[in-house]
């Protein structure tokens, strides 16, 4: 499960301010595990425990370790896993969209599901001919995967709230 023990955090500064309570308490143990929980690198959280950052992380490490965390529990596959990259890439370009995939309540989970939905009321029927090729018989119904640019507008709609 994710964010069991310290849950779910709204924002980087969040994360920041608790790495910062839990620094100055020494429970580096504590430190070092809610890193973990939110996806944050190990080799951050020791610069940071060095002082050579003067905070855990920013925004995109922010939005990227939730991903990150999200997808080891998710497991995306394929056209999933082309949405994830397109997602992590708009979070390096756009700090907007990395502090709203951080916010409570937005998931990746929602996100995808966003997508799959769409899928479904898009649903195309597949061409006689190609059902009898298959083999299978009567009539089926194909949820289209969105193209690109429809997942994009849907992934920034999702997390921007457009």
């Amino acid at each position: 499960m994710m964010f069991t023990k310290f849950g779910e955090m709204n924002s980087y500064k969040e994360i920041n301010e608790l790495a910062e309570n839990l620094f100055n308490e020494g429970d580096i143990k504590s430190l070092k595990e809610m890193a973990t929980e939110n996806g944050i690198p190990e080799d951050m959280t020791e610069m940071y425990l060095q002082g050579e950052i003067p905070q855990l992380c920013e925004a995109m490490d922010a939005a990227l370790g939730k991903i990150d965390v999200e997808v080891r529990e998710l497991k995306p596959q394929e056209i999933m896993l082309d949405w994830v990259e397109y997602l992590r890439g708009q979070c390096m370009e756009n700090e907007m969209l990395a502090f709203q995939v951080r916010k409570k309540g937005k998931s990746l989970a929602g996100c995808i599901g966003t997508l799959l939905q769409w899928s479904y009321t898009n649903r195309v029927s597949v061409h006689k001919d190609v059902m009898k090729a298959t083999g299978i018989k009567g009539s089926y119904k194909l949820g289209m995967c969105p193209g690109m640019a429809t997942a994009k507008k849907l992934i920034t709609e999702y997390y921007m709230g457009k």
